[in-house]
């Protein structure tokens, strides 16, 4: 399986990354807390890092739920992350002309779920040069995410990596095939494993969406387990007073020893391989 080089490490090497951080931007303190702490805890674990934040999640379940501070106001802020901590960056973005903008502030881009089929969005943060993050929509089988990828190869990038994040299944629900994990690298590319949007229950109050955060874990191992070398966490300080997807974020004060459950996994793994 191919790796992605990001700055002095591989994704999906013989190291474990870890992308994680709030869901969307609410304001730059808490940004600062979440950024130092899960740099600290990465760095004590020996674990690549991927500082995450959105700014702007255009998909919301209403028109009054709260979608971030925006493009500019945002990435400004995200700047300020990436210079104070030394962090990459990964955010997604929402329209093609976009693309261009996030780029000079993040080091990978994220293509939404619900986007990923959009040729437009595909080729144009292929355009960009940086890393490509294309989220498996809901939708889709594995098997349909060659195709994607080959949108963005075509259009002269071969940096790209595919999270799984769960599948459409009745109503307000998903689950999670495992099999996707091998099926996506075997088409070669490195897989991230989303475990807290894996767990969300799409518009399951109604007006926004819930979550059952308590699967975070099982399922983030179940990955590992499966061969994933990625994963991918939103976390906060407070899920239950977070203005964006609280019900299925983890705790910044349960994150280290997660992820210390996780990398003694990973090393456990890797011994089979």
């Amino acid at each position: 399986m191919k790796t992605v080089q990001l700055n002095n490490f591989e994704i999906g090497g013989d190291k474990l990354t870890i992308f994680a951080g709030p869901c969307v931007i609410e304001d730059r303190d808490m940004l600062f807390l979440c950024a130092q702490k899960l740099k600290e805890i990465c760095a004590e674990l020996d674990i690549n890092y991927i500082f995450k934040a959105s700014f702007d999640k255009a998909n919301r379940s209403s028109i009054n739920s709260y979608r971030g501070p925006g493009l500019k106001a945002g990435l400004d802020m995200l700047n300020e992350v990436k210079q104070k901590f030394n962090v990459p960056i990964i955010t997604d973005f929402h329209e093609p002309n976009q693309a261009s903008v996030a780029a000079k502030v993040a080091d990978v881009l994220q293509i939404p779920a619900f986007l990923c089929r959009q040729t437009d969005m595909l080729v144009a943060a292929a355009e960009t040069g940086k890393v490509v993050n294309i989220k498996k929509g809901q939708f889709l089988s594995p098997y349909q995410m060659d195709s994607l990828a080959k949108k963005v190869l075509d259009s002269g990038n071969d940096k790209i990596l595919i999270t799984e994040r769960g599948t459409s299944f009745g109503y307000n629900n998903l689950v999670v095939d495992m099999r996707s994990i091998q099926i996506i690298q075997e088409m070669g590319y490195p897989v991230v494993f989303d475990a807290t949007h894996s767990v969300q229950l799409p518009g399951g109050r109604g007006e926004s969406s819930g979550g059952e955060r308590k699967f975070v874990p099982l399922l983030a191992k179940s990955a590992i387990a499966a061969g994933a070398k990625a994963l991918f966490f939103e976390i906060h300080p407070c899920p239950n007073c977070a203005k964006c997807d609280g019900d299925n974020m983890i705790a910044l004060d349960d994150a280290k020893k997660l992820f210390s459950e996780l990398k003694v996994l990973f090393e456990t793994i890797k011994k089979f391989s």
